[in-house]
């Protein structure tokens, strides 16, 4: 997998900061005001910095944007880059000042001075993000992540603060690099052996093969794999760090390696993107890593249910009817309407099996949430209120954009079938909540639950600030930090 770049902690060292290599970082708050490393490298320049602070290029820079002094006379750097951003940034601002230096990086060592800040381990964190590339495709010249040592006044105590989190950038690149690989390298069959190697961290995994879900009854989701050669598969990640015989939390996660729609056929024209439909699983197997790096006090149990959505003789028609696992019987409308086949039958059997305290699904589910909410947030579908803040709380301290929407029974008839018990699409209105809705059918009442339409902002076509356009890792840092502030002992 892709690894995020080098980062080591020192002690500041102001007289090695003329000789350094590779690039400079300095931090500069509004005011315009130094700190002694900032002090050193103004010196070491012949007051070159504090003509550029007091520069129109430097007050228009926003917190946590940056600017290179490229071959800055004085010092062996080929660059010394400018940061803005005050002594007591916020979280948003230190991550965001920490990936515009990765993003000038380029492959050199980077030197930052982040002295007495605070937020130094959020600017790590910011800078190992940004640092993300995918190019193992591509031949000829590759450049590699630079490394990064960040001189500070307390090295120990920011390296402790920061171990955590290189655990949540290991998971994001886990995550990255399932969602942005191709279906035909990241098969069922390869998606699952990724995860199995995941046991040499501490994970418990078990792969359920097509015989295994047949015996089950998991039938809807075996109907979605019926035109693939590929074989359907659900895995399961177990993480036992909390209390013997706790309840877990359980994450379910969306594994379609490629949708065509099967035989109710995608438009071509965008066709290529839907590499991007294991998107739910991707996080989910990203969270789980996190969670066995640093060792979290928690029991929560990771599912995916890995399925290929192709046309052929073998496909599942519009107009079939097949039974759940639960027993419910679905007449399938639409075959493009999959992934909610393949929850319907992995939340019914986590719940049975696990009994879980908690369960979040996560999948890219339907274009209708992207029209609704664009690249920005992810809709957040709950039936319970209390777990539904938690959850929208992590994700705002982790600067994960989400927004709950609404379920009510009143959509339910939208899904009624002549047929059978019910529809797997409700039509055009309304269509991530009718999709939820279909869902819910498969949760018990007694079960705090959320859905996470990740549809548009799993993968975007344009950067963001902590990442490259491609796949975001969207849902790792939030669902982690829903288990530390509420799931571990």
């Amino acid at each position: 997998m892709t690894t995020p770049p080098e980062i080591s902690f020192c002690e500041t060292d102001l007289d090695a900061i003329g000789n350094a290599t590779g690039r400079v970082a300095v931090f500069i708050g509004a005011e315009g005001k130094m700190d002694p490393s900032g002090r050193r490298v103004n010196r070491l320049t012949r007051g070159a910095l504090a003509r550029f602070v007091q520069s129109e290029r430097f007050t228009k820079l926003k917190a946590g944007e940056a600017k290179a002094l490229a071959f800055p006379a004085g010092m062996a750097a080929e660059a010394v880059d400018v940061v803005r951003l005050d002594r007591r940034p916020t979280v948003e601002e230190a991550r965001k000042a920490g990936a515009a230096l990765a993003k000038l990086q380029n492959g050199a060592e980077s030197l930052i001075l982040a002295g007495s800040n605070p937020r130094a381990a959020e600017i790590s964190l910011g800078f190992a993000l940004r640092a993300y590339t995918f190019d193992v495709h591509k031949t000829g010249e590759k450049t590699l992540a630079g490394k990064a040592r960040i001189m500070v006044s307390k090295p120990e105590a920011v390296a402790t603060a920061a171990a955590p989190m290189a655990a949540v950038a290991e998971g994001v690149f886990f995550t990255r690099d399932l969602i942005n690989e191709p279906s035909n390298v990241l098969t069922t069959d390869d998606f699952a052996a990724r995860l199995a190697a995941m046991q040499e961290l501490g994970l418990e995994v078990e792969i359920l093969e097509e015989s295994d879900l047949e015996k089950l009854g998991m039938r809807l989701l075996l109907s979605v794999g019926n035109g693939s050669v590929s074989p359907s598969k659900v895995v399961v990640m177990h993480w036992n760090g909390g209390k013997p015989g706790e309840a877990p939390l359980a994450l379910v996660g969306k594994g379609v390696v490629f949708d065509t729609g099967g035989i109710s056929l995608k438009p071509a024209a965008g066709m290529e993107d839907m590499t991007m439909d294991m998107g739910g699983a991707g996080v989910v197997s990203g969270v789980m890593r996190t969670l066995a790096l640093r060792k979290a006090k928690a029991n929560v149990v990771g599912l995916v249910g890995l399925v290929e959505n192709m046309p052929s003789g073998e496909a599942t028609r519009p107009g079939d009817v097949v039974k759940s696992m639960k027993g419910d019987t679905v007449e399938i409308i639409n075959t493009d309407a999959e992934g909610r086949l393949v929850l319907a039958d992995v939340l019914w059997y986590a719940q049975n099996r696990f009994k879980p305290s908690a369960m979040i699904n996560l999948a890219t589910l339907t274009g209708a949430i992207v029209i609704g909410l664009g690249h920005e947030m992810a809709g957040v579908f709950s039936n319970n209120d209390v777990f539904s803040a938690d959850f929208l709380d992590a994700a705002a301290q982790e600067g994960e954009g989400a927004w709950r929407m609404p379920l009510a029974p009143a959509y339910d008839k939208l899904l009624e079938s002549r047929v059978a018990d019910m529809k797997n699409v409700g039509g055009r209105p309304a269509g991530s909540i009718t999709a939820a809705q279909f869902l819910q059918r498969f949760v018990k009442e007694d079960c705090p639950w959320i859905h996470l339409d990740i549809a548009g902002v799993a993968s975007v076509k344009s950067d963001t600030t902590l990442a490259p356009k491609g796949a975001t890792g969207w849902g790792v840092m939030a669902l982690d930090r829903l288990v530390r502030d509420k799931f571990e002992s």
